[in-house]
């Protein structure tokens, strides 16, 4: 379940709150009790950075872009189409 951050725009109490995706935003302060809660956009507790999982699976051939290749496939690709330019 992802927590979510609120601002109550009467008194500007800030909260977190554990809850489903599916249940319907607060709208009531817990503070100031008035009803003027709104649901912030806030950064995901979580990033996916390095040479993970997620750089290498599911791609086939040399279309592997890994973290330590710096513009491998790139200069590749380049030097394959200007092979092809010049014998045309």
């Amino acid at each position: 379940m992802p927590i979510y951050e609120y601002e109550c725009k009467a008194c500007g109490q800030r909260l977190e709150k554990l809850q489903k995706i599916s249940a319907a935003p607060l709208t009531d302060c817990p503070a100031c009790e008035a009803p003027a809660l709104s649901r912030l956009v806030s950064a995901a507790g979580f990033r996916l950075a390095g040479g993970g999982w997620y750089e290498t699976d599911f791609k086939s051939g040399g279309k592997k872009n890994l973290a330590g290749d710096a513009g491998g496939s790139a200069q590749s690709e380049s030097s394959s189409s200007k092979k092809e330019g010049a014998a045309a």
